[in-house]
C-alpha cells in the first residue's frame, strides 16, 4: 500500500510532499510554486519528478528484493546456517584421542594429596613428580584413567588413590579451503567437529562444492573423507579429530540430478558414480504416495529428450549427470463425490462414477415438501476460480488506470489524488470478495445431461416467501412476497433509494441463479434478491466504465453490492 500511495499521481506538488513535511509548516503548493520558478530560471537543473520517481522505484526494488525466497534448492544447502559455529563441542567423547596440548585434571588422595591440572607436552607425556613422565598421546579418553592409574601404582603401591579426567582439549587452528563461501583459517579445539569449522567458513558453496567427499588433510595425506549425505539422511557423522594446521578441503561438486513434482525432497542431488538408477534416487528424493510415474528430461548435446515411465518400469532406468526427473500422478478417474445441501431428506454426500450427469443425481434426491425442486443450484470450484481470475484481472486493470492517471494543474492533482485513494480502498475491498462459482442450470434444456465434476455442490432452495432488498437502499431488508407489488414497491418498502443509488441499475437475482436487469424485465418473484447498484461518481470516463463493469461482475458472481 505504501509504495502504491507514493506513486499515485506523478505530479510535482505530490512529489514534493515528503520534502514539505520534512520542512514542517511549508505548504506543498507553495513549495511547488517556488520550485517551478526556480526551474524556469535554471532550465538545465535536474527535474524533480524523475528524481522522486527514481527514489520510489529504488524503494520498490529494495522491497521486492527483500521478499525474494532464500531457500536453497540444493540438497543440504540449508545445513550451514550458523548453528554449528555457535555451539562448539560441550562434552568429551569417550573415543577422543589424547594429544599434545590437552589439559588433564588429576586428583590424588590418601598417602599423597595432589590436585593439579597437567598439560600433555610436545612429546605426548604428562610429567608427575615422583612418578615421572606418563605417555598418554594416542590414548583414548575412556582409557586415560587406567593408563595413569597403572603408572602411579608403580611408585605408590598402597594407600594412594587417584582420579584423572580430560579438562580441556588442545586449541587448534584449522584451514578451510576449496569450494566454501569464506575460505580461511579458523580457531577451535581438537574436539570440535568438521561441521563446526565448515560453518565458520560460511558452509559449502552449493553451486560448486561437493557434499559427498569432504576431505580432512594433514600435510600431503588425506586422513579422512566424509560423506555429509550420511549425516543428512541417516544422522551418522564420521568422528574426525583435528589437529593444529589440518586442512578441511571441499572438492568440486560431482554429478547432479534435479528432482521436482510429487516428492518430499524436491532438490538437486549429487552422486559420485557416472550413473544412478531411478530406484536409488528414490531413496534420496522420497516420492510421495500419490506419485505413479516419472518424467525424465535428458540433455544430450544440443538435444533435449523426454522419457516417461511408470514407477515400476523406471526402477532400473539409469540417470546421467544433468538429467531432471519429475514425479507425477497419472491416474485414471474412477469416481467423484458431490455434496447436496438444502431442502432434501436424502444423503448429503454422493459417490458417483466418473462421467455421471446432473440428471443421474437429481433422480436420487428425496425432496422436502418445501423444496423448490425446479430451481436446483449448482456450485462448481473450477467456475469459482475462473470468476476470481476474471475479477482479479479487471481490478488490476482498474488499479493501473488509477495509478497512471495524469492531471494538468495542482488543484486537479489534489482532487485526483483524493479520488484515487477512495478508488484504491474500494479495489482492496473488492479483492476480498469470494465469487460463488454458481452455474445456472434451472431452466436449461440440457440440464440433466450436464456432466458433474468432483467437488460439485448441489443446493436445493426452499420455497421462500420473501424478497431480499439490498445495496443502495436506506433500509436493506427482507420483505414478504406480495403478488400485487412491483419492483419499485419493494424498493420503497426498504426506505427507497439512497443518494448514492443509481436507480437505472437494479439487478434482480432469481432463486434459480438467473439475473435480470430491471430495465429489461422488472418482474419480482418469491425468493428473489433485488440488488440496487451504486452510482460511480468519478471524473475519468474510462474509470467510470471499468468500475461499472466490475460492480456488475461482483453482483453476478457473488450476489453482493459493493458501493464506493
Amino acid at each position: 500500500m505504501l509504495f502504491r500511495k507514493l506513486i499515485l499521481i506523478g505530479l510535482l506538488p505530490l512529489a514534493l510532499t515528503p520534502l514539505a513535511q520534512a520542512l514542517g509548516s511549508v505548504d506543498p503548493i507553495t513549495l511547488a510554486s517556488t520550485t517551478e520558478k526556480s526551474l524556469s530560471s535554471k532550465p538545465k537543473a535536474a527535474p524533480v519528478i524523475p528524481a522522486a520517481e527514481k527514489s520510489y522505484a529504488d524503494s520498490a526494488r529494495l522491497i521486492e528484493e527483500s521478499q525474494l525466497p532464500t531457500t536453497n534448492n540444493v540438497f543440504g544447502g540449508n545445513l550451514f546456517q550458523g548453528n554449528f559455529a555457535k555451539n562448539g563441542a560441550g562434552q568429551f567423547s569417550p573415543d577422543y584421542v589424547i594429544n599434545s596440548g590437552d589439559h588433564i585434571q588429576l586428583v590424588m588422595w590418601g598417602g599423597v594429596e595432589i590436585a593439579t591440572e597437567l598439560v600433555v607436552d610436545p612429546q605426548g607425556n604428562l610429567f608427575l613428580p615422583n612418578v615421572g613422565p606418563i605417555p598418554v598421546r594416542g590414548v583414548r579418553n575412556q582409557d586415560l584413567q587406567k593408563i595413569i592409574d597403572q603408572a602411579i601404582k608403580k611408585v605408590y603401591r598402597a594407600n594412594v588413590f587417584n582420579y584423572a579426567s580430560l579438562a580441556a582439549a588442545q586449541p587448534v587452528r584449522v584451514f578451510v579451503g576449496g569450494n566454501v563461501k569464506k575460505p580461511g583459517m579458523y580457531s577451535g579445539t581438537s574436539m570440535d567437529s568438521l561441521l563446526y569449522y565448515l560453518d565458520q567458513a560460511g558452509g559449502i558453496d552449493t553451486e560448486r562444492g561437493s557434499f559427498l567427499a569432504v576431505q580432512v588433510k594433514r600435510g600431503n595425506e588425506i586422513r579422512a573423507t566424509v560423506n555429509l549425505y550420511d549425516f543428512l539422511l541417516k544422522g551418522k557423522l564420521q568422528l574426525t579429530q583435528l589437529s593444529e594446521g589440518d586442512v578441511i578441503f571441499i572438492p568440486q561438486r560431482q554429478n547432479t540430478i534435479t528432482v521436482s513434482g510429487l516428492a518430499s525432497n524436491n532438490k538437486t542431488f549429487e552422486f559420485s558414480q557416472p550413473q544412478i538408477s531411478v530406484a536409488a534416487l528414490a531413496a534420496l528424493a522420497a516420492p510421495q504416495v500419490a506419485a505413479t510415474h516419472v518424467r525424465i528430461t535428458r540433455h544430450s548435446g544440443e538435444k533435449k529428450n523426454i522419457d516417461y515411465y511408470s514407477l515400476a518400469q523406471a526402477a532400473e532406468v539409469q540417470l546421467n549427470n544433468g538429467d531432471a526427473i519429475e514425479y507425477t500422478a497419472d491416474k485414471k478417474p474412477g469416481s467423484i463425490t458431490v455434496r447436496v445441501e438444502g431442502e432434501h431428506l436424502s444423503a448429503q454426500e454422493y459417490v458417483l462414477p466418473y462421467g455421471a450427469k446432473v440428471g443421474d443425481l437429481l433422480e436420487q434426491i428425496q425432496y422436502t415438501p418445501n423444496a423448490a425442486a425446479n430451481s436446483p443450484q449448482l456450485f462448481r470450484n473450477s467456475i469459482k476460480e475462473q470468476q476470481k481470475e476474471m475479477l482479479a484481472v479487471a481490478l488490476k486493470s482498474l488499479e493501473a488506470s488509477v495509478l497512471t492517471a495524469r492531471s494538468g494543474t495542482s488543484d486537479e492533482a489534489r482532487l485526483r489524488s483524493e479520488e484515487a485513494q477512495l478508488i484504491l480502498q474500494w479495489i482492496d475491498r473488492a479483492k476480498s470478495i469470494q465469487p460463488s462459482g454458481q452455474v445456472i442450470i434451472a431452466n436449461s434444456a440440457q440440464r440433466n445431461n450436464l456432466l458433474l465434476e468432483n467437488g460439485d455442490l448441489i443446493r436445493i432452495p426452499i420455497k421462500d416467501g420473501l424478497v431480499l432488498i439490498s445495496g443502495e437502499v436506506l433500509f436493506p431488508n427482507a420483505i414478504a412476497f406480495d403478488q400485487s407489488m412491483k419492483l419499485d414497491d419493494y424498493i420503497q418498502s426498504a426506505g427507497g433509494y439512497t443518494q448514492n443509488a443509481d436507480n437505472s441499475r437494479v439487478i434482480i437475482a432469481h432463486q434459480d441463479g438467473r439475473f435480470t436487469d430491471s430495465r429489461v424485465k422488472d418482474h419480482v418473484a418469491q425468493g428473489d434478491k433485488v440488488l440496487v447498484l451504486p452510482k460511480i461518481d468519478v471524473k475519468t470516463r474510462q474509470i467510470v466504465k471499468d468500475m461499472t463493469q466490475i460492480v456488475y461482475q461482483i453482483a453476478v458472481a457473488a450476489a453482493v453490492v459493493l458501493g464506493l
